[in-house]
């Protein structure tokens, strides 16, 4: 596996988000949320919006000093406040490496130690996303439910998978 850290942002992250993120192969396994193209205005955005958190939920997957990818984590509110939303990419040059796998891991042991109320962290890929759901099962999400036909993505009629792991 190649080596990596989670770290926070910082604006010198910049140049390479906007490079990696560009990638039509991230943007295309997440939700419309996520830009593509990915411009310097759309990195400037995410980077105040993340930066600002304390403690910061959302971390670079660094390599050699670089931020090639992110893991995320995001409580939810309501009825649903006991629960947190997992989100995550990286760059196509480093997928394949073990690194998400073990990203997710670390995110997940991370979002537990510091957010006492949140019980049961999720994560919905696409139901055409193996590469996503392995990382997730690798990482000791259980899947919970398939949910047919659920997401419209660039054209097409995608199932929504539900992995979580509870504390």
């Amino acid at each position: 596996m190649t080596h990596f850290t989670l770290r926070e942002w910082t604006m010198a992250d910049l140049p390479a988000l906007v490079e990696h993120a560009n990638d039509p192969t991230v943007a295309d396994n997440l939700t419309d949320a996520f830009p593509h193209p990915y411009t310097v205005e759309h990195g400037k955005a995410f980077l105040a919006r993340f930066m600002g958190q304390d403690p910061q939920l959302v971390l670079a997957i660094d390599v050699d000093g670089a931020a090639v990818g992110a893991v995320g984590i995001h409580p939810q509110s309501d009825v649903y406040r006991r629960n947190a939303e997992l989100g995550y990419w990286i760059a196509k040059a480093f997928r394949g490496k073990g690194i998400m796998t073990e990203a997710v891991k670390q995110a997940t042991t991370r979002a537990f130690d510091i957010l006492p109320d949140i019980h049961r962290v999720f994560a919905r890929p696409y139901g055409s996303n193996t590469a996503s759901q392995r990382v997730l099962e690798k990482a000791g999400f259980i899947l919970e439910a398939r949910m047919h036909g659920t997401f419209l993505k660039n054209g097409r009629v995608e199932d929504e998978l539900i992995y979580a792991i509870r504390r």
